[in-house]
């Protein structure tokens, strides 16, 4: 049974292309070794499979059954991991056969190969990211993407405890070192040795190129400083970011803001997002075009969207290094108090910006999205953050990907969604509602006075589409321009600020 299913990873590694037919023997030792175990009885007839998942299952049971693993989530993780680095390449090969791609057939089908082999190596878990749940609501800012993210392994206890009683290590510093390369992880730090990046040369500095294990969208990548460094939005940041879309037409490529409550989850290592992938924002309209003195060749103005964004476009990227430049500049020292925007208080800077590049038509394009992070006593998670009476749908940081028209929701929402359907089609008074039910009640009574006509039959897509609105809520709360006259009156005043 188990050399079945040894055979049957060895026969995966083949017809991925990860190994080649004269690895064989060697690659099936390897996977011996692993499972420590001491001898191997050829199967029978062909060895067939149905999914990577099935073999990877039959294997850790064993392996757990034997003692040579232990029995919670995060351990099976650590060892499927390690069976799957027994069939990864070494980097020197990966790299060699992306660069060849790249010169020989093109960026985009590096990339392609790359993505393809980042799931066959099971680093992306294709069956994990399967469950995630996904749909698009129509808003009057264009079609939003909704996720809720359930490929993210939630921790059992057991592992939880595991990992209170792990040594705790600087090493590798954080999730995003370039040694993760290969490493095994341990019961407070994911395995990697099927992982691997590809170095890239921007700004003249070194920099990576690897996907997100958790893909919220198509080619969902990272790119990120060879350095252990903090993520900081400068001058240099709008080099680094043109120079990886010049490498990569096909790709989209964005960074965090480098303050907190903005910013994104690691502010501690500089890197980037980018992938394949068009959302809302991107397809947003100019509705109202500006021109900067001196950048009249630079096509300029704001976007239509609830985030305050400016959009720059310009066949010459150096044109818009410098007026991307000056508009930070001026952004991190402007205050307007009509608008309750503040510079900084009591020596805290407040003022910052998520930009995002892209190629157009051949041409060059940032987005500028204008952030702030100042709180109050009424708002003590961020004025311009979901307000309280959005946090029983979204409650986190307003990061690159929500910026941009994806909402990446808690697992949470799955089941409560679930039940406050039941609840909604029984009519149950929300006074009655199970205590994990009681802070969706008021947004329930909304719904119900939207849609009397709410049924068994329609009820979960009503659910997914006003989910869908909240987040447009959430993303105008974030704006620090609201789409209103005021708010309009006050980007306009910004942009004539900036010379």
């Amino acid at each position: 049974m188990i050399s079945t299913a040894i055979q049957q990873l060895v026969n995966y590694g083949l017809d991925t292309g990860l190994i080649l037919p004269d690895d064989e023997i060697y690659i099936r030792n390897q996977l011996l070794m692993t499972m420590q175990l001491d001898s191997f009885t050829e199967p029978e007839g062909e060895v067939c499979y149905t999914d990577l998942e099935a073999i990877l299952k039959t294997l850790v049971d064993d392996a757990v059954a034997r003692g040579v693993c232990e029995d919670n989530s995060t351990a099976r993780d650590l060892f499927d991991t390690k069976l799957m680095g027994v069939l990864t390449p070494r980097p020197s090969i990966v790299r060699a056969n992306f660069e060849e791609r790249y010169e020989t057939e093109g960026p985009e089908a590096a990339t392609n190969w790359f993505y393809k082999f980042s799931q066959d190596t099971d680093y992306i878990r294709r069956y994990r990211i399967k469950r995630d749940l996904k749909w698009v609501t129509k808003t009057p800012y264009g079609d939003l993407d909704i996720t809720i993210n359930l490929s993210k392994p939630e921790k059992d206890p057991k592992a939880i405890a595991a990992a209170k009683l792990a040594p705790q290590s600087a090493y590798p510093k954080c999730q995003l070192c370039v040694e993760n390369e290969g490493y095994a992880g341990r019961m407070n730090h994911p395995a990697r040795e099927n992982h691997r990046i590809i170095p890239l040369t921007i700004n003249d500095s070194a920099w990576n190129l690897q996907y997100s294990p958790y893909v919220y969208y198509n080619e969902h990548c990272i790119v990120f400083n060879n350095q252990h460094t903090p993520m900081k939005i400068e001058r240099a940041t709008f080099r680094k970011l043109l120079d990886f879309v010049a490498l990569f037409p096909h790709y989209f490529v964005g960074s965090n803001a480098d303050l907190p409550i903005v910013g994104g989850s690691i502010l501690s290592h500089d890197h980037f997002q980018g992938g394949h992938y068009e959302f809302a924002m991107a397809k947003a309209p100019i509705e109202k075009a500006w021109v900067f003195p001196g950048y009249e060749d630079v096509e300029a103005g704001i976007v239509h969207w609830p985030m305050s964004c400016i959009r720059l476009t310009c066949a010459d990227d150096k044109r818009l290094v410098d007026l991307a430049d000056k508009i930070l500049t001026a952004w991190r020292g402007y205050t307007d108090e009509s608008c309750f925007l503040f510079a900084e208080t009591d020596g805290e800077p407040h003022n910052t910006i998520t930009p995002i590049a892209r190629m157009r038509d051949g041409r060059f394009q940032l987005d500028l999205v204008l952030r702030n992070n100042i709180t109050t006593p009424e708002h003590p998670l961020g004025v311009y953050h979901p307000h309280a009476k959005l946090h029983h749908i979204k409650k986190e940081n307003i990061g690159l990907i929500e910026v941009m028209g994806l909402a990446v929701l808690p697992s949470r929402l799955k089941q409560e969604l679930f039940d406050l359907a039941d609840a909604l089609v029984a009519r149950v008074p929300t006074a009655e509602y199970p205590e994990a039910l009681q802070k969706h009640a008021a947004w329930a009574e909304e719904i119900l006075a939207k849609h009397p006509d709410l049924n068994g039959d329609n009820v979960h897509l009503i659910l997914q589409d006003e989910v869908g609105h909240v987040f447009a809520e959430v993303l105008a709360d974030a704006g620090v321009y609201k789409l209103d006259e005021a708010g309009r009156a006050g980007f306009v005043r910004f942009l004539a600020s900036v010379n």
